[in-house]
């Protein structure tokens, strides 16, 4: 089981939920919320991830709210300041590159939903980021306004839903094209019959 820290790095305040592995070291990944915020699912996914002999770490970037409903979840994404949510994820990669846990000298990134978007972005933002795997994306990248030539030497993977119109849908194809452009590595995989949100095993209307 992990723990709630609080920490500054880079002269940026960040909060969330951070366990470790029990064989003491292993690799760094920050688990980006969806649009409901740092709720159960995203803290037992960070657990996962520990057990699995990762450092792991998911940002509070809603600082302490949550939503229950959809029409909460969309107005605390609506109201998300995407630069400090950018700056809190280049910190959140920086201090787990602090922690004597963290073996590695970079950071991977998984996100869901919402936070899928914001884990292929974060590829752009630090060079601290190496690796950003991202869970059915949202399908515009206007507001993240990515600096897609950043992706250079890196790598991603796409999770795709056939009810979000898969891996051909127009902000994948521009991810895909753009990353690979810049000279990263970049995948997408397509999952029949699923829904968005697939992954969360919290929702069984939509987990698959």
């Amino acid at each position: 089981m992990g723990q709630q820290i609080t920490f500054e790095e880079d002269g940026v305040s960040g909060q969330g939920y951070l366990s470790l592995p029990e064989s003491g070291s292993g690799p760094a990944v920050i688990v980006i919320q969806e649009w409901w915020g740092l709720v159960g699912h995203i803290t037992d996914v960070v657990d996962r991830f520990a057990a699995a002999g990762f450092v792991a770490y998911a940002p509070d970037l809603y600082h302490g709210q949550a939503a229950a409903e959809p029409d909460t979840a969309k107005k605390l994404a609506m109201e998300l300041k995407l630069d400090l949510a950018g700056k809190e994820l280049t910190s959140a990669a920086a201090h787990l590159l602090t922690l004597p846990e963290t073996s590695t000298a970079h950071v991977g990134v998984v996100g869901f939903c919402m936070g899928g978007s914001l884990a292929i972005w974060s590829g752009t933002l630090s060079e601290k980021i190496s690796t950003a795997v991202a869970f059915y994306p949202g399908s515009s990248w206007e507001r993240h306004a990515p600096q897609w030539q950043n992706y250079t030497g890196k790598s991603a993977i796409i999770h795709c839903a056939e009810g979000d119109g898969t891996s051909a849908a127009p902000g994948i194809q521009e991810a895909l094209h753009e990353i690979t452009s810049a000279g990263g590595r970049v995948l997408a995989h397509d999952y029949p019959g699923t829904s968005h949100a697939f992954f969360n095993d919290d929702r069984p209307e939509v987990y698959s």
